[in-house]
């Protein structure tokens, strides 16, 4: 399951699953995402960098926290997920979940 506003590489690394993560500006987890999948929020935590653009990730409990290019982050479960600005976004996470039931 992989919108057409987002786009998901996995490879395996001894064992570990590496994923760069690719979304358009305008994408939104609870747009894009939470329609196919009947949750309120994104339900399980990621570990990684961005490496291009910005994400602003807000939790169900209303803390709100960008992620600009350069910064590692893990966020964790019970979220919602954007691109800010005009420029997509990627993404390496070391842990997570996408395209799969969490």
């Amino acid at each position: 399951m992989t919108p057409s506003s987002a786009w998901v590489e996995m490879v395996n690394v001894d064992g570990q699953r590496v994923m760069e993560l690719t979304v358009q500006p305008g994408w939104k987890w609870s747009k894009d995402i939470k329609p196919m999948v009947g949750r309120n929020s994104f339900e399980v935590k990621h570990v990684g960098v961005i490496v291009e653009g910005a994400v602003t990730c807000s939790h169900d409990d209303e803390m709100e926290v960008s992620n600009p290019a350069g910064k590692a982050y893990a966020v964790d479960p019970r979220h919602d997920a954007w691109v800010e600005g005009d420029a997509q976004a990627t993404a390496n996470e070391f842990h997570g979940v996408w395209g799969e039931t969490g």
